[in-house]
This record gives C-alpha cells, sequence and structure tokens, in this order.
C-alpha cells in the first residue's frame, strides 16, 4: 500500500519557513534576485508563487481522490523549477509540455491575460466537461490561449512534432515572405529520453543543423533520476547529450529558481537567435511518487526519500525569497495559505461542474463536423480556392498534346501540382519525394516546378516525417508527407495513432493535425517480397480514431479523392491517408494488352470525390460483389469472363473508402440482388471484409454473404506470392459457389 508524504512534505515547507531567520526587507524589487542572475526579485516573487500553485494542485490531486472526486495524481512536485522556463518565453513560442510540467502552466497562465490555469488544471483532475482544453476526456496540460497543444502521452512522442512545428514556422514564413522568431519548446523526464520517439527528434533535430536547415527548438529534460521505480544511472543525461552532434547543451539547476531562470535564458536565447535547437538540462527531484498509487517504498529506502523531500525546490524559493530580504517568513506562509485557500475554493467549484455523460458528448470531437462548414462546403472549398489561379494551373500545366487518359502515377502527379499551385501552405516531403520523385515518381518534377520549399526530401525516418507533418499542421501549413511503404509506416505507428489520431479528440476540437498521408502500399508487385515492400496489413491504420482512409484504384479516382482529402485537413483540420495501390500506379489495360481500359482522363478542376461516395460499375443483380483497389481490378476481369460464360449479371462496387466504410452507399445495392460477396486482397484478421459482411447482414437481414479473403501471412517472394495473396481463380470460386454451388464447390 502507498503510504503518501503530502502530508510530510507540506509541513516540511511550512517548518522550514517559519525557522528561517529575519533579514532587513529590501524594497528594490527590479534589481537581480542574487548577484549575477538574470531573474528580478519582481519576476521571482511571481514565479514563485505559480511554483506554490502547482504544489498545490498536488496536494489537492490527492485529496480529491481520497474522496473519489479525481481521477490523476501524477503530479509535478520537484519539477517547479519548469516555471522558470516559461517566464523566459514569449507567448507565442508554442510549448508542449510533459505531465509534470505544471510550474510551466501555473507561470504562463498567470502571466498571461485570460485562463485561470490552476482552476482549469483542476477541472481536467476531476474530468468535468467545462475543463477548457479535453472538455473532460482526460487532464492533460493544454491550452489554446496559451498557444499549449495537449499532449495525452505519457512518454515522448511529442518531441518530433515539437521539432516538426519548429523547422515548419521558418518554412511558412518564408513562404509568405515574412520573418519570425518563434521558437519550440518541448518537456519530458529524463527516462523518456531514451525513448525511440525521443531519440528520433534528437537525430532529426541534428540532422537539421548539419544541413543547415533552421530548426529553432528547445528540448527541455527535466532530470529527476527516475522512471517510475527504474533509476537514471548517474551522469547518464549529462554524458548522452552534452556533446550530442548539431544540439546545443545547456544545464540549469531546477531546484533554484534563479539557476534555473539563467540557463533556461541562455538556452532560450541560442534558439531564437540562432535557429538551431539546444538541449537544456534542469536538475530537478522527483516528490511523493510517481504517482499517488506508487508505492515508492518498495524501490527507495526512506533515507532516500527524506534526501529528495530535503532538496524541495519550494524549499530552495523559500529560502531564496527570505534569505535575500525579499519576502519576511510571515510573507511567505501567508501567501502559501492564501493560495491554498485560493485553489481549495477552485476544487469545490470544479467538482460542482458537469461531466460527460453520454456516449455522443464523448464522441463529439470525432465527428469532424462543425456547423459553419457543410460537408458540400468541405468538398467545394478545394474548388473555389481562388478559381482564376486554378484554371490558369490547369490551362498551363501540360501541353495539349499530353490532355490524354493516364494511369494513376501521373494523374495524381497532376493533382499533387494542381493542390500546390491552389494551395500556398501545401507542402510536399517524404523520402526521395524531390529531385527523384519518389520511387514511383507520383512526384517527379514537383521540387522543379516549385522548388525546394514546397517539396522537400526528410531523412530515411517514419517518425520524422510524420512528427514534421504534425508540427507543421500546428503551424499553419497543410502537410502532405509520403510515406514510401505501408509496412514502413509500422515503425512510426504513434505518430497517427497517438499524436495526430488524438489530438482533436483531447482538445475537444480546438487543436487540429490537419494533413493528407500518402501511403504507398497493398501488394501483388511482382519481384517483391517480405513484408516492408509488399504488405496487406491495414489493421494499424484502421483502427485509429477518426482517422479518414480512402483507397483509389484508378487515376480519376485518386485525383477525386485527394482534392477531398485535402479540403477536409483544410476545412476541419482532419487527418487522413490516401492509401495507394502500387500495383496499380502504372497499370493501362484491364482485359486485354492495349486496350487502355484502365486509364482515365484527368478530372475537371474542382471536380471531388464525396466522402463514401463509391464506385458503380454494372447494374446486375444476380449477385453484388464488393471489393476496392487490386480487388476491383481483378473482380472486374472475373465478372467479364463469367458474364461471357455463364451470363451471370454481377454488380461491381468499389468502396473505395475504408474508414469509415461506405455502408449507407453499399446498402441499396446489397438489397438490390440479396447476395454479397466481399472481395478483400488484405489478411483475413486485417482487412475489411469481416467489418462489411457484418454490417449488411444486420442492415438488410436475409442476405446471402461470402467473403475471398487473403490468409494470415507475411508475403514471400516471386511466384509464392501469388500463393497467399487472393488470385482470380479465387474470386471466380467465391462468385460460382454462390450462384452455381455445384461449379463452385
Amino acid at each position: 500500500m502507498a503510504i503518501s508524504r503530502a502530508a510530510a512534505v507540506d509541513q516540511a515547507c511550512e517548518q522550514f519557513v517559519q525557522q528561517r531567520r529575519l533579514v532587513p526587507q529590501r524594497a528594490d524589487f527590479d534589481a537581480p534576485v542574487v548577484p549575477g542572475s538574470r531573474l528580478t526579485a519582481r519576476w521571482a516573487m511571481q514565479l514563485f508563487e505559480a511554483q506554490m500553485e502547482s504544489r498545490t494542485l498536488d496536494f489537492l490531486a490527492r485529496e480529491l481522490k481520497t474522496n473519489g472526486q479525481s481521477f490523476y495524481t501524477i503530479s509535478s512536485a520537484g519539477h517547479e523549477g519548469n516555471a522558470a522556463v516559461a517566464a523566459v518565453l514569449k507567448p507565442e513560442d508554442m510549448a508542449f509540455l510533459h505531465y509534470r510540467s505544471g510550474g510551466f502552466f501555473c507561470a504562463r497562465a498567470m502571466l498571461s491575460p485570460g485562463p485561470e490555469g490552476p482552476l482549469d488544471v483542476l477541472l481536467g483532475m476531476v474530468a468535468s466537461a467545462d475543463e477548457p482544453i479535453a472538455g473532460g476526456r482526460h487532464k492533460v496540460f493544454g491550452s489554446v490561449n496559451l498557444n499549449i497543444p495537449p499532449q495525452p502521452s505519457t512518454i515522448a512522442s511529442h518531441l518530433p512534432k515539437a521539432l516538426g512545428f519548429a523547422v515548419a514556422l521558418e518554412r511558412r514564413a518564408r513562404l509568405m515572405g515574412q520573418t519570425t522568431d518563434a521558437i519550440s519548446v518541448c518537456t519530458f523526464g529524463d527516462a523518456s529520453s531514451n525513448h525511440a520517439s525521443a531519440q528520433t527528434a534528437f537525430n532529426a533535430a541534428g540532422w537539421c543543423t548539419q544541413q543547415n536547415v533552421p530548426a529553432p527548438v528547445l528540448f527541455v529534460c527535466e532530470d529527476n533520476g527516475f522512471g517510475i521505480s527504474v533509476r537514471t544511472p548517474g551522469g547518464w543525461i549529462a554524458d548522452n547529450y552534452k556533446d550530442r552532434a548539431g544540439i546545443e547543451y545547456f544545464r540549469g539547476n531546477g531546484l533554484n529558481l534563479a539557476s534555473a531562470y539563467d540557463a533556461a535564458h541562455d538556452a532560450v536565447e541560442y534558439v531564437r537567435t540562432k535557429r538551431k535547437p539546444a538541449f537544456l538540462h534542469l536538475d530537478t527531484v522527483r516528490l511523493l511518487g510517481h504517482a499517488g498509487s506508487d508505492v515508492e517504498q518498495l524501490y527507495r529506502t526512506a533515507e532516500e526519500i527524506r534526501a529528495g523531500e530535503a532538496a524541495d525546490p519550494m524549499l530552495h524559493g523559500a529560502a531564496l525569497m527570505i534569505d535575500n530580504g525579499w519576502m519576511q517568513p510571515v510573507d511567505v506562509l501567508a501567501l502559501y495559505r492564501q493560495t491554498r485557500a485560493r485553489l481549495e475554493a477552485m476544487a469545490v467549484e470544479a467538482v460542482r461542474r458537469p461531466k460527460l455523460t453520454t456516449r455522443a458528448e464523448v464522441m463529439v470531437p470525432l465527428n469532424y463536423t462543425d456547423p459553419a462548414v457543410t460537408e458540400q462546403d468541405t468538398r467545394t472549398s478545394a474548388a473555389n480556392v481562388d478559381t482564376e489561379r486554378r484554371m490558369a494551373a490547369y490551362k498551363n500545366r501540360l501541353p495539349e498534346a499530353e490532355e490524354r487518359p493516364r494511369h494513376l502515377a501521373v494523374q495524381l502527379n497532376r493533382a499533387l501540382l494542381d493542390i500546390l499551385l491552389e494551395r500556398p501552405e501545401a507542402v510536399i516531403f517524404g523520402e526521395d519525394v524531390a529531385k527523384k520523385g519518389g520511387v514511383y515518381h507520383v512526384t517527379a518534377d514537383l521540387t522543379k516546378k516549385l522548388g525546394v520549399g514546397r517539396v522537400f526530401n526528410t531523412l530515411l525516418d517514419e517518425t520524422t516525417i510524420l512528427g514534421f507533418a504534425i508540427g507543421a499542421g500546428h503551424a499553419g501549413l497543410l502537410p502532405i508527407p509520403e510515406i514510401q511503404y505501408l509496412a514502413y509506416l509500422m515503425n512510426a505507428i504513434d505518430q497517427l495513432r497517438g499524436e495526430a489520431g488524438s489530438m482533436q479528440f483531447f482538445s475537444n476540437g480546438q487543436n487540429t493535425n490537419p494533413m493528407v498521408v500518402r501511403l504507398a502500399g497493398l501488394a501483388y508487385q511482382k519481384g517483391f517480397g517480405g513484408h516492408f515492400h509488399n504488405d496487406n496489413g491495414i489493421a494499424a491504420i484502421r483502427e485509429i480514431p477518426g482517422m479518414l482512409i480512402g483507397c483509389p484504384a484508378r487515376g480519376a479516382d485518386a485525383v477525386r479523392m485527394i482534392r477531398t482529402l485535402v479540403a477536409n485537413a483544410s476545412a476541419l483540420g482532419r487527418p487522413s491517408i490516401q492509401l495507394e495501390p502500387i500495383a496499380l500506379y502504372m497499370t493501362k489495360d484491364l482485359h486485354e494488352p492495349g486496350d487502355g481500359l484502365w486509364l482515365d482522363s484527368y478530372p475537371e478542376p474542382g471536380e471531388s470525390m464525396r466522402l463514401g461516395e463509391v464506385g458503380v460499375y454494372g447494374d446486375g443483380t444476380d449477385l453484388t460483389l464488393a471489393t476496392y483497389a487490386n480487388g476491383l481490378y481483378m473482380s472486374l476481369r472475373v465478372a467479364k469472363r463469367l458474364e461471357q460464360s455463364h451470363g451471370f449479371k454481377i454488380r461491381i462496387i468499389d468502396l473505395r473508402w475504408l474508414n469509415p466504410l461506405p455502408f449507407e452507399a453499399l446498402t441499396p445495392h446489397v438489397k438490390a440482388s440479396g447476395k454479397l460477396l466481399v472481395v478483400d486482397e488484405c489478411r483475413a484478421s486485417s482487412g475489411i471484409a469481416d467489418t462489411v459482411v457484418a454490417e449488411m447482414v444486420e442492415a438488410v437481414p436475409g442476405t446471402h454473404v461470402r467473403r475471398v479473403v487473403a490468409p494470415d501471412c507475411y508475403i514471400p517472394l516471386g511466384d509464392a506470392a501469388n500463393l497467399v495473396l487472393v488470385q482470380e481463380h479465387d474470386i471466380e470460386a467465391g462468385i460460382l459457389a454462390m450462384l452455381n454451388p455445384e461449379a463452385g464447390q
């Protein structure tokens, strides 16, 4: 059972203050709080009060938890020195905070007009629907007014987007012909610095310096020596980061307000003026255990716990103010108790505030709707960004001789060029997308036509690519990152699932991550094997709540779809994925060589695809076949052969949208035949077949259903791949089993 040390720590502060000796009172509050420091006494007094607020919030969290009214007890106790970091930043410097940055949050709120920081935190603790950032969905440090996006992560997955925001600041300013001195700051613990996403961010930051890419980001490591119960080796942080390539190292004592302030000042000044990354190492101490449920006594001795409490930054703060004559002991005690009384009254108010009580209320941020932005508005926003510019771009894009039906890769390239011409905030980036034009040449010549400010290569790391995208969205850009292969995304899936996908949910729709991830994938690539280049597992992206996923099979569909995705990202801030079937990028023919039936004309400017719109091939009523991507290509071929040989009239539906699935559009087609065959090229446990079948059985009772799916298997090299991928003969057997049972056996 956890033994709470909150009361002991609280009493120790009061006793410490009461025992300080009196010194002459000083009134020159604009003087340095201690000789040689940049921190004035006036600023120090404000920050000391913010530290008191943070500490009081930690005590109240435990008291409310005891009464069953709070749901969060991870505290900032011992880390209050991060208030100094807030003090040296500008209000417009975006801060990505981890869960022990209470001092920072209270200080920024105190120094800014509007938000009442402690009340916001308390509302989050009690999961009130009135909490202004997450609306009761999570306890986070976040505020739109304070330029603090909420970070639900408990590790370091916010570091890549903090770097991405920094890089995007400079890029956006240049695109708009402006200058900026804004920076990005992120806080994290010593244990979190070991996380893969943290190492990705540090590596990418150093890479930016080496490539002369401006990256004004400040990494703030609050080193308390522990990761829950696991000790950080002594000297590990300093030894690991003081000589990190491309990242300047600064160190301050987070237990001493003046030291923390001066170190933070120097680090921020470096980042702001040099436009380069820096690492600020703040020594802290962790008090009250990892969280209220943590049995700290299991892994720390009583002597170690008391030694940590003796280093309490609140004791340092009191000594700083009293021993230098800025406050009398009675004044410190009065402020401490007044702060306690003020926040206790806030806690009573927070408990009184309403909670989320319905499923609909909880899910509001995932609806991606806005009373002022209807779906039609979203669709037409792309068509009307700048009609004159759009038409000029369309007419001048290619010689008239080139305006002929083309395959998917070419048509998508043309669509991306249009988007870049129409939307100056749009940027495209990823591995090999610039000069080479991507592995499949989808981005060919875009850098040549628009410049490296709009289409650029990143280092070969998917976490960095997606982190850049999230940060770029925060900075006001419209990122269109490319992930080279579907399986490559698995290295970085949390950047979509835990960061981009959750942002609107945990900010109640106030912060968004507008992006369109172009994801080349699916199987059927001849000559490729292994799960990295020839993968058909999509469960990881489909399970992300609210993630919009489209999968075009044809060139014209890819153009119309990406216009819709871009419009949704721009108008609603919605993160989305366009999953592009690699095997169909260059496909020209359908039934026989030279027929050109898989080529499409380029859609007219402004022609987009309605969300949930399906492709309908034929009006047959013998069978409805639902599929997508390579399944569409194969099913059309099989259906023609069976019509010629058996006279079957099969209606084929290209689902196109994999999340959410277009059930409403599919239902009338299923009713028309009463029979549904789902051809899903993906693995049986990963694809969409089960969901489609279940939904249609409920929507159209009595429907005869069947699936054709791939087995749960990695894809081998060469012809052996065909043994574990859906083939045309599998589709034919599925159709015959439903329409001609004897032949299908």
